[in-house]
């Protein structure tokens, strides 16, 4: 490869605010380390960067930088197929990181979805993988050859790691746990993904820029874990690591048209993904999982963890043995349908999606599999107002003290997001221990409405709209509220694209002032071309049912 210029010229149509000159002079000098990586060969015209498509997901099988090979290797196979053909040597471990390497850094120049990109290294990886493969005539494990991305925060070994500001980046010296165990399978690894400022936005804008939606770019990508979102979806990785504490897994996903879980708390290994700790998990729990393109895919990840029984080394963990799609479920399997939670009526192609599957789901042959009916979540709107208190216990200083500490801008997505908190400062520990009490009053208050409507699984929106405009992910409802109760969750891509001019029907009434403001939101954008997921949810640590269901649910409702 020859020599690059310290410039690259990334897709970025909207900016963000300005730190202070000492702050822009620092981050410029990460991006220029960065550019100074990709050679000119895998660069693209500056003159398309300039004037884009709304749409550039088909770019990077169109640009020519990839090989009609690479193409094929990068848009036909899953985890599971990559995996499959490499230990049955109808692909190499070289030539699939080589060609995700490639793909993940057009995918970049089109939608800033990584932090970190490392091509030398995983080749390097690769070709060892493959020597051991000729040497042994075995793998090393079941993902032996899958390139694997990451996201930022989660340390890998030798590359930075941040919680979400300039200030808190490190240097990781070893792997986190879930890095070593996915390593010891034969994983490639090749880059980390953008997340936002404090890890908490809806929308993935850091100091590394602003990741952009594939489908249309004037739409966020989703957070925190947007830049996989965004990744996953450009086709430059076939499977990417994401953590959730209020969506961070699920709405990316769902914005982006791609599969993923929010499995329930302690069920996955999560030792040492932040350097600090973070107060919000004393009343809600983070949880990690996949992001990828199909639902086997989601189950591999899962089977292949929980096989090497990581519960052994993290004592936070619950020992559950996974049965994943295998998992049989009683029939009927009972589902519930959300057609709002009550607060937030959802935006017109998300009620397209719920009516599109209300209908699959209702077909009189399916009668003996399914019973479907109409579910209502307990008090929404107070699910909402409980977890944003929650999250800040030190009303948000902390994090605004970290930021602005190096000159960094405060984005006005952290503001929205602290606000709730904000008037009530730094918590003391009475306070926290009677918000625990709050949260647990409601979990009983939820789960005694769960069981009153009698449902198995919930079917409904993974957010109150489709990808939304940039800087108005604001309403986290529909996701949050399975992270304050701790229900796992998946979100699945549907048919359902959002078109242009899409109206709200003639008599709709708003639910609330938010519910208002989102209609608001709808008619000041485009949201043309957006993709829609919906949600899948069970109860708390019924991962493996879930699973079940989606099993039954996956030809019904089209799920590759």
């Amino acid at each position: 490869m020859t020599a690059a210029s310290s410039k690259l010229a990334i897709l970025q149509p909207k900016g963000f605010p300005q730190g202070t000159p000492e702050f822009e002079q620092r981050r410029g000098a990460i991006l220029e380390a960065f550019a100074k990586k990709v050679p000119p060969e895998l660069r693209l015209p500056v003159d398309l960067i300039a004037s884009p498509p709304l749409d550039v997901s088909n770019i990077p099988s169109t640009c020519g930088i990839l090989t009609p090979r690479e193409v094929d290797i990068t848009e036909n196979y899953d985890a599971s197929g990559l995996a499959e053909a490499v230990a049955g040597r109808q692909l190499t471990a070289t030539e699939v990181a080589i060609s995700f390497s490639k793909r993940s850094i057009i995918a970049h120049q089109l939608t800033c979805c990584l932090t970190q990109w490392f091509m030398d290294d995983a080749i390097e990886q690769a070709k060892e993988l493959d020597d051991y493969l000729e040497k042994n005539g075995t793998t090393v494990g079941p993902l032996h050859g899958v390139p694997i991305s990451i996201k930022e925060h989660i340390p890998l070994a030798g590359t930075y790691s941040s919680q979400g500001s300039f200030a808190s980046i490190v240097l990781n010296e070893k792997d986190c746990y879930m890095v070593s165990i996915l390593r010891s399978m034969g994983a490639v690894f090749y880059c980390k993904t953008n997340q936002p400022q404090t890890i908490m936005h809806l929308e993935s804008t850091s100091h590394y820029g602003r990741t952009l939606n594939p489908f249309n770019i004037h739409l966020s990508a989703g957070g925190s874990s947007g830049g996989e979102g965004a990744l996953v979806a450009m086709k430059g990785s076939v499977l990417g690591i994401g953590t959730d504490i209020g969506g961070s897994i699920r709405c990316p996903s769902a914005f982006c048209g791609i599969y993923g879980f929010k499995p329930t708390s302690y069920v996955l290994p999560m030792k040492d993904y932040l350097a600090h700790s973070f107060s919000a998990e004393l009343n809600v729990l983070c949880s990690t999982g996949p992001m990828c393109r199909s639902l086997r895919d989601m189950d591999l990840l899962m089977r292949s963890v929980l096989a090497v029984k990581p519960h052994l080394l993290d004592q936070k963990l619950i020992p559950i043995p996974w049965t994943g799609l295998k998992t049989s479920n009683t029939k009927p399997l009972k589902i519930g349908i959300i057609e709002n939670d009550g607060f937030i009526d959802p935006q017109p192609p998300v009620k397209r999606a719920i009516a599109w599957a209300r209908e699959r789901l209702s077909d009189p042959k399916y009668s003996d599999t399914f019973q479907v009916k109409t579910f209502k979540p307990y008090n929404a709107e107070e699910a909402w107002s409980m977890i944003c208190r929650m999250y800040w216990l030190d009303g948000g200083q902390l994090a605004k003290d970290d930021i602005v500490s190096t000159g960094e801008p405060i984005l006005s997505l952290s503001d929205w997001i602290w606000k709730e908190a904000k008037p009530h400062g730094m918590l003391n520990a009475e306070d926290v221990n009677q918000l625990r009490a709050t949260r647990d009053e409601f979990r009983y208050k939820f789960v005694d409405s769960w069981n009153e409507q009698d449902v198995d699984i919930v079917i409904g929106p993974a957010f109150v709209g489709p990808a939304c405009a940039h800087d108005t992910a604001l309403y986290w409802t529909y996701t949050s509220l399975y992270n304050l109760v701790d229900y796992p969750g998946v979100v699945a891509p549907t048919p359902i694209r959002t078109e242009a001019k899409e109206q709200y029907a003639t008599d709709y009434r708003p639910l609330s002032e938010a519910c208002k403001h989102v209609k608001e939101l709808w008619e000041a954008s485009n949201f043309e071309g957006a993709p829609i997921d919906l949600q899948i949810n069970a109860r708390k640590y019924h991962d493996n049912e879930l699973f079940g269901a989606l099993a039954v649910l996956k030809d019904v409702l089209e799920l590759p």
